[in-house]
């Protein structure tokens, strides 16, 4: 017996240890997530790979409790936010009637809203909030207004980022790394719908650009546009030398897809559009660790790109300086700031 007690209560608490460690191990719960702007495919998209039974890895932290319709006078707005209002209705997801009543039911938000020319006036009450947000492409509705927006999110302190999801796409992630030497430049195209409220490039041309500067990276200096009524071709300078250039298709065979230009080897990456997993894979880290995978510099510069695109229409092709262009929103923005 004299042996037998303290065996036993030696047993005894090593049981209880594995008992807390276990508890401490527990899976957390995920975090409840709102999207402002319920009038794209991707709001269907995303929640059914969030909120998947038995849902694993990185997309399990996240799980779509609630959403604010929006909506504005775009037609792709105006046309399809009732729908997919209701199509969340019918998966479970809670409705509400304005953007702070969202916030009070949620930790992290994603704003969806197709418009991108809302989205300063809808990110405003999230970063008063400080709830860390994922604004699905584009960022905003104009250079002037993204400026702004990384701005207050900054001054903030609330983690925020934007992207494509081609950005993240496995053939565009591929082409990236392929072993082509130094890269020398990139050619990339994706469909180019235009919506005539927004910046030609901004509405849809944007997930070719995005995919052209996930190779590039930044430093482009100058952009020249030539356009027709079915394309649009946007060559840019990098101030090493590259060269990238974005093609916009809007007749004939639409497709994203790309070809990276190497000192060894040339590397083409077509029909790169793959689902949106990736993407939703990356906001769920992000919404976990506040780190985002994209820079605001980044961002901004593919911005000011399109924008670059936008003033060498206006200039019949002319060369445009992205370095003039962001002083010009940089002024502008400073308009926006109350």
């Amino acid at each position: 017996m004299r042996t037998t007690l303290p065996l036993l209560l030696t047993v005894l608490l090593l049981s209880m240890a594995a008992a807390t460690s276990q508890a401490g191990d527990e899976p957390k719960a995920p975090l409840r997530a709102g999207m402002i702007g319920l009038d794209t495919s991707h709001v269907i998209a995303f929640t059914k790979l969030f909120n998947a039974p038995g849902v694993s890895g990185d997309l399990a932290a996240i799980k779509i409790v609630a959403g604010y319709p929006g909506g504005t006078d775009i037609e792709s707005s105006r046309t399809r936010v009732d729908r997919f209002t209701q199509q969340l209705r019918e998966m479970g997801i809670e409705i509400v009637s304005s953007i702070p009543a969202l916030l009070e039911k949620v930790d992290v938000v994603l704003l969806e809203s197709v418009d991108g020319r809302v989205h300063l006036e809808q990110v405003r009450p999230v970063f008063a909030a400080r709830k860390p947000v994922f604004i699905d492409k584009p960022v905003a509705g104009s250079l002037a207004d993204a400026l702004r927006i990384y701005d207050l999110a900054k001054s903030s302190g609330t983690p925020c980022f934007s992207a494509s999801s081609l950005r993240f796409a496995p053939a565009v992630q591929a082409a990236r790394n392929a072993k082509v030497g130094q890269i020398a430049g990139c050619d990339a195209w994706s469909p180019c719908t235009i919506e005539q409220s927004i910046p030609d490039l901004f509405f849809y041309g944007i997930h070719g650009v995005e995919s052209l500067y996930t190779v590039m990276g930044t430093g482009c200096t100058s952009v020249t546009r030539a356009q027709t009524p079915d394309t649009d071709l946007v060559t840019g300078v990098w101030k090493d030398g590259r060269v990238g250039t974005f093609r916009g298709i809007r007749k004939n065979k639409a497709d994203y897809g790309l070809v990276v230009f190497g000192s060894e080897a040339i590397a083409p990456a077509s029909g790169s559009f793959s689902g949106y997993e990736q993407l939703c894979q990356e906001i769920a880290k992000f919404f976990k660790t506040g780190k985002a995978p994209v820079t605001p510099e980044e961002t901004i510069e593919i911005f000011t790109f399109m924008e670059a695109a936008e003033e060498s229409k206006r200039r019949h092709g002319a060369p445009v300086s992205l370095e003039e262009t962001l002083a010009r929103a940089r002024t502008a923005a400073g308009t926006k700031a109350q």
